[in-house]
């Protein structure tokens, strides 16, 4: 006869569920609209290959976007934990200012609104709130986590995690690389998400910055772009 688990090992693995709902790509964010300017980096030739590919989003992931939504991540994860709505608000507000453009913005705001409608629509847990107007997506992964208690470190390299799969999905889309070399890519990018979300914990909001300025910049080409798929 099998044996039951135990009460605590069912909790636990309870608690972490929400993850694989939340970052699957059938949550209605629309992730799959956005490339965070990869569209451009592949029209202007910076990204061609497999290679180019990591280095680009490595640098994305500790240099520019990944590594400042984790430290936001981190923060509105414990502005909900201390029920610090202020905190909170605050958060949220850096957040949305530190989009270096209006379709950067507009890709961390409407993922991260429609990803808290969603969430207190089927996922809703006390102490999860809904905050007015523009939310960004790290800000609302966050709260949402910190409200169903699920553990921060796990939270954020699942996120990341999650970042690296989307803009991989879109490479592919894009066509310099094959989907087998995608694969190869979000393994070889594995360890470096795992050390982004480890520094992000103990880091301060006044330790968020970029030093990604080719493709922040290329954010503002990518608008006026002759041929587009994606809306970033």
């Amino acid at each position: 006869m099998d044996e039951a688990l135990p009460p605590q090992a069912v909790e636990k693995g309870q608690g972490i569920l929400p993850l694989f709902a939340w970052l699957s790509p059938s949550y209605p964010v629309g992730c799959y609209a956005y490339s965070h300017t990869l569209e451009w980096a592949v029209e202007a030739g910076d990204v061609a290959d497999k290679e180019a590919l990591v280095a680009w989003l490595r640098d994305q992931m500790t240099l520019g976007f990944g590594r400042n939504d984790a430290i936001l991540l981190s923060h509105a994860y414990r502005a909900v934990e201390a029920g610090h709505e202020a905190a909170l608000v605050n958060v949220n507000e850096l957040a949305l200012a530190f989009s270096p453009s209006a379709e950067l913005y507009l890709e961390t705001s409407q993922q991260g609104r429609s990803f808290l409608d969603a969430t207190l629509a089927a996922w809703p847990a006390p102490g999860l709130l809904d905050l007015d107007g523009d939310v960004a997506f790290p800000v609302a992964m966050g709260m949402a986590a910190a409200a169903h208690r699920v553990p921060l470190p796990l939270t954020l390299n699942a996120y990341l995690f999650g970042l690296v799969q989307t803009l991989v999905s879109a490479a592919i889309r894009l066509a310099p690389i094959g989907q087998t070399a995608g694969i190869r890519v979000c393994s070889t990018l594995a360890p470096t998400v795992q050390e982004v979300a480890k520094q992000a914990i103990g880091l301060s909001l006044d330790d968020i910055g970029s030093a990604t300025f080719r493709a922040d910049l290329g954010s503002f080409h990518h608008e006026n772009q002759y041929t587009r798929l994606f809306r970033s």
